[in-house]
């Protein structure tokens, strides 16, 4: 019998042969850099191999059923918790999937979640959204990479272009499907999304990766970690990236391809027994193709397309000093700063200086205590250009919070109850409080059931309260000229969700492991689109009316769904991993603003999703890996003449195959092909139409991989 392992959203079961997770993806579309990769493994194989940092992966590999009842996961209550007393739908993604996936970046990492929407729009830019309200800012989930947002207060939600590292330094990825305002503060409405790097002890030694192909045409990373006397560890790496354009709906290349070159570091220091520093931080450049629409002139009956390419660029810088009272106290403390600059015509610029500190007790008898405060100040210039501008175009914002949670075991190993408050106030709508309690009951050793009642709160963005976006205009049979405009409303509210969520995890003998969650969320003040008041505007010339869309906290309503996953071991050498989920949305908007708010909120998520993963191990160091995504349709928008003209986006399936070959103890070669049941299909349409969208294609690329 072979020994189980850790799966995604719960307990799953592996194989004793997994694929060593010192090894990242990479491949060559050409010749030469194949004979260079293997040439790197043929000095690899006369290089003393130093000790890797993959055991824990190994130690996950061999662990017992009940030892991976009691994996810690960090991101539900910001400290180490058993995955056996969670009372959230969490599902981890672990370096094990990231290296079968065949994925090369984040986002399609986060296709085999269930619950989890992601559609790429064009070649660089993605919508993802958790339990539905999708759209290329979706607004309602929080990112974090070591517990550092990564979300930006510009338009309330991720650059996921700006959001990459080496995927082999990537320990794991949580996803909390449900609220986490509680413990992280505001815009944690319907998920939060926690990576978590590795130790730079983990990533000992010199690592080489190539590869390229049709799309991705040429990437590559090269990292090297070690020692600094006995107590600091190390890494340092470089990554390069090459993708080519997608093409447009009528077959011609649309430009968006784009490259990107960074650089990033990581330090982990043992200053004392009882103190410990970490610091990483890493500087990115990246050229971007992007068709988008642009407006030269008021008399344009639309929006005119222009291709254009532009820079983006910025870095963070972070550390975190942790120091421990005793076996049952410790503290806390993290600081960064992050800057980008995106010349993408807006030019917004943002700089963010977050300082965190939290302490955690557990001196009392059955009791876990922990408390934190966050300070953060962000400083941001866009200076815009007639079609989009912010209002004011210089801002500097500050948020204030202070949180705490204590979880109690009611009953040992058996029962937790789990109460949390967060206070925080920010820039556009002062203070906010943010509850939540969550309970998990384990009626036998490998089962658990949880239910949790949340309070959620989403903070305005610069977009919703101070930004004009002109959309297009138009010329009545009989009147002045019409422009089109969004115009932001700066006493715009907090979104607000009230969530109530259930489920159950299992372990069924040796060979099965499945995972259930349902939830009914209750949502009021959401933002609503509206028609305003025209108005007269002299400049810029001509002079015109302007017809304003606008926004309101005027829509209301809720969802509900099921997400379901399960791992299977149908054979010693074969794995299973199915997953399924179903979203109802239900919103009630204010009359004059028509269907197209109720419509965006309901139809650009699918009601259906469903995944179905195949890991096949076989003889000769070989291994196969297939993943077919399926989601159904959903409804875009297209602004044409001043109108939201509705636009149907069919269903797909997508389908990529991964077989790779370790043909020695530290090389690996890789044949990846991904998308391959349709030649092209469109996955979302950005109603805002700052993201064109292009054609997701059939593809494919050689990776190869080289430790020493």
């Amino acid at each position: 019998m072979r020994p189980t392992s850790l799966l995604g959203s719960g307990l799953r079961f592996g194989e004793a042969d997994v694929e060593r997770q010192k090894s990242p993806t990479t491949s060559r579309r050409y010749s030469k850099s194949i004979g260079f990769a293997l040439a790197c493994c043929a000095m690899a194989s006369l290089v003393t191999n130093p000790t890797r940092a993959d055991q824990r992966q190994s130690d996950l590999a061999n662990a017992s059923l009940q030892e991976l009842m009691n994996i810690p996961v960090t991101s539900v209550s910001r400290t180490e918790q058993k995955l056996s007393q969670t009372a959230s739908a969490i599902f981890v993604i672990t370096q094990e999937d990231i290296a079968r996936s065949g994925a090369r970046n984040i986002p399609d990492l986060l296709r085999m979640v269930p619950g989890v929407d992601v559609a790429q729009i064009n070649a660089s830019k993605w919508a993802i959204s958790v339990r539905g309200f999708n759209k290329l800012f979706s607004n309602s989930v929080l990112v974090l990479v070591d517990g550092r947002s990564v979300y930006t207060e510009s338009f309330g939600g991720v650059f996921w272009d700006q959001l990459d590292m080496p995927l082999e330094d990537i320990e794991r990825i949580e996803v909390i499907r449900g609220p986490g305002g509680s413990v992280w503060g505001a815009n944690a409405v319907n998920g939060v999304i926690n990576i978590i790097t590795k130790k730079a002890s983990e990533t000992k030694g010199a690592s080489v990766t190539a590869g390229g192909g049709t799309i991705g045409q040429a990437f590559g990373t090269i990292q090297y970690g070690g020692d600094l006397k006995k107590s600091t560890q190390y890494r340092a790496f470089m990554k390069y990236s090459n993708y080519g354009s997608l093409p447009t709906a009528a077959g011609q290349n649309s430009g968006d391809g784009w490259h990107s070159l960074l650089g990033g570091f990581r330090s982990d220091t043992a200053i004392t027994g009882r103190d410990s520093l970490m610091v990483q931080g890493n500087l990115f450049n990246v050229r971007e193709g992007l068709p988008t629409a642009q407006l030269p002139s008021i008399v344009s009956p639309a929006l005119v397309p222009v291709d254009i390419s532009f820079n983006i660029s910025g870095g963070f810088i972070q550390g975190m000093w942790k120091h421990v009272y005793s076996e049952l106290s410790n503290s806390s403390l993290e600081i960064s700063y992050d800057h980008y600059q995106r010349n993408d015509g807006l030019d917004d610029g943002r700089g963010t200086l977050d300082i965190n500190f939290q302490e955690e007790y557990d001196g009392w008898t059955g009791q876990k205590f922990v408390w934190a405060a966050e300070f953060r100040r962000t400083d941001s210039y866009a200076p815009g250009n007639l079609t989009l501008s912010f209002v004011p175009p210089g801002l500097t914002t500050h948020l204030f919070s202070v949180a705490a949670q204590d979880e109690i075991a009611i009953v040992p190993d058996r029962l937790f109850l789990t109460g949390g408050i967060r206070a925080e106030h920010n820039h556009y709508t002062g203070w906010n409080v943010m509850p939540s309690v969550r309970a998990a009951w384990m009626p036998a050793r490998n089962q658990a059931v949880w239910e949790a009642i949340s309070d959620a709160v989403r903070s305005p963005s610069q977009v919703d309260a101070g930004f004009r976006a002109n959309l297009g205009s138009f010329t009545p049979p009989s009147g002045p000229l019409f422009l089109t405009s969004f115009i932001g409303n700066p006493n715009v509210d907090d979104e607000r969700l009230i969530a109530y969520e259930f489920g159950y995890r299992a372990a069924v003998g040796d060979r099965v492991s499945f995972d259930l969650a349902s939830y009914y969320n209750d949502y009021n003040h959401l933002i609503d689109y509206y028609i305003g008041t025209p108005y007269f505007e002299a400049t810029p010339p001509p002079p015109h009316m302007v017809l304003p869309l606008t926004n309101d906290n005027a829509m209301h309503g809720e969802t509900h769904g099921i997400e379901a996953w399960t791992a299977w071991k149908a054979t010693s050498w074969w794995t299973l991993s199915p997953g399924y989920a179903f979203e109802a949305i239900h919103m009630h908007g204010i009359t004059n603003a028509g269907p197209l708010s109720v419509n965006l909120a309901e139809h650009s998520s699918p009601t259906q999703s469903a995944q179905l993963r195949s890991h096949v191990s076989l003889p000769r160091g070989l291994s196969w890996d297939v993943s077919s995504y399926f989601a159904n349709s959903l409804v875009g928008y297209d602004f044409i003449g001043g109108s939201a003209v509705p636009r149907k986006i069919p269903s797909y399936t997508r389908l990529d195959s991964r077989l790779s070959w370790r043909f020695l103890e530290d090389c690996q070669l890789s044949i990846v092909g991904q998308n391959l049941a349709q030649d092209h299909h469109v996955e979302f349409i950005d109603w805002t139409q700052s993201a064109a969208t292009t054609l997701v294609k059939r593809s494919a690329y050689i990776e190869f991989t080289a430790r020493f």
